[in-house]
C-alpha cells in the first residue's frame, strides 16, 4: 500500500500520544470500530514504539504509522517495531536518508512554499501542513495548490471535527490529521465507546 493510499483510507488520522500503555490496544479497537483504521501513533513519550508493537500485534486491522519522527536513528526503530509509515514535523537532509535507507514511506511536514519547493525536490509529493492552522489554514492550502499541483497534503495542527470538512473539501487535501479523536478525559476514564462514537462521526467526513 503506497502512502497515497494510506492517506485516501480515512478522511482523518488520528495523532495519538500514549500516556499509558495499556491503553494502546484498546484505544486502537474502539478507534478500528469507529472506521478508523490509519493510527499515527507518536514518539512524543515513551510509550510510543511499544505501543506500536502492541497494536500491529493485536489489531490487525489497523494501518499503524509513527509520528514525531525527528532523528534519524528513529526510522529502523520504528520499522522493526513495524510502523508502515512515518510522519515527521518537519523535513531536514539527516531525515530524509534516514527514510530512505529505512524504506519507511514518510509524510514529512512543511509550512511554508519554499519548504514544499525543498520536499518535492527530495522526491516528497505527498507532505503534511503543519501547524495547518498557524501555517494559514484552507486559505493556505487553496493558495498553494496553483503551484504545486502534483503536491497532495494531510493538514495538521489546530483541526477539529466542526473544521475538518472545510479542509478536506480542498483539492490537494487527501486526508486531515487530528487529536479530537482521542480526548484526554475518555482516556482517562477509559470510555473507549466515547472514542468509537467520535471515530464513527470523523470517518463519514468526506471530501467536497
Amino acid at each position: 500500500m503506497s502512502l497515497l493510499d494510506i492517506m485516501r483510507t480515512s478522511p482523518v488520522i488520528p495523532v495519538i500520544a500514549i500516556e499509558n500503555i495499556n491503553h494502546a490496544v484498546p484505544l486502537a479497537q474502539a478507534l478500528v470500530e469507529g472506521g478508523i483504521r490509519v493510527l499515527e501513533i507518536t514518539l512524543r513519550t515513551p510509550h510510543g514504539l511499544p505501543a506500536i508493537r502492541a497494536i500491529v500485534e493485536k489489531v490487525p486491522q489497523a494501518i499503524v504509522g509513527v509520528g514525531t519522527l525527528t532523528q534519524p536513528e528513529e526510522f529502523s526503530a520504528a520499522r522493526d517495531a513495524g510502523a508502515v509509515f512515518g510522519v515527521s514535523p518537519g523535513l531536514t537532509p539527516a531525515l530524509i536518508a534516514a527514510a530512505k535507507n529505512s524504506g519507511l514511506p514518510l509524510l514529512p511536514g512543511v509550512m511554508t512554499p519554499s519548504e514544499v519547493m525543498a520536499a518535492r525536490e527530495s522526491g516528497f509529493h505527498q507532505l503534511k501542513l503543519f501547524p495547518a492552522v498557524p501555517a494559514g489554514g484552507v486559505g493556505m492550502l487553496n493558495a498553494i495548490a496553483g503551484p504545486f499541483p502534483d503536491v497532495v497534503f494531510c493538514p495538521t495542527g489546530g483541526i477539529t471535527q466542526e473544521t475538518a470538512p472545510q479542509f478536506l473539501a480542498c483539492k490537494n487535501v487527501a486526508c486531515v490529521g487530528g487529536s479530537w479523536l482521542t480526548p484526554k478525559e475518555a482516556l482517562r476514564t477509559e470510555d473507549w465507546k466515547k472514542i468509537t462514537a467520535l471515530a464513527a462521526m470523523a470517518s463519514t467526513l468526506r471530501q467536497g
